[in-house]
């Protein structure tokens, strides 16, 4: 029972083995995903790239548009609601601590901007090194991204 059951899951993989490689001898594969896996600019014509760009940036700005507004009632109706707190006198806000605590994280963050870390520089250059590569889907979903956010 075991040795059929084996037999059947090696078949099984052959065929899956065998129908991805069909797939990429297949002429609409190389168009769609190309034979190689550099960069998108050598794969798909500008038209596509600034639809791939824009469809895609469409949606992060569309779903960035709407978390932000989510995040921004959130964080303002809890303000609200603390003021209202303070007001009725259900909490009690030291002013006086509050003004320390925010000038020392002031003095922490002018001491920290002062030095950048090299993992930001190396994100930033690689972050630069893909932007130029591949501009014009950049430029794509910068303008889909820019039209999410106003839909």
């Amino acid at each position: 029972m075991a040795n059929r059951d084996k037999e059947l899951e090696e078949e099984i993989y052959d065929k899956v083995v065998d129908l991805t490689e069909y797939a990429k001898r297949q002429r609409w594969w190389n168009r769609l995903f190309g034979k190689n896996s550099g960069p998108v600019a050598e794969k798909y014509s500008v038209a596509t790239q600034l639809a791939i760009g824009g469809v895609s940036g469409w949606c992060a700005g569309y779903l960035f548009q709407k978390v932000g507004k989510v995040a921004a009632t959130s964080v303002g109706g809890g303000l609200l609601l603390l003021q209202i707190a303070n007001n009725s006198g259900y909490i009690q806000v030291d002013w006086k601590r509050v003004e320390k605590d925010v000038n020392k994280a002031k003095k922490q963050l002018k001491k920290g901007t002062d030095q950048a870390r090299p993992e930001l520089n190396t994100f930033v250059e690689k972050s630069t090194e893909f932007v130029k590569k591949n501009i014009v889907v950049t430029s794509g979903f910068a303008g889909g991204f820019l039209l999410g956010l106003v839909s």
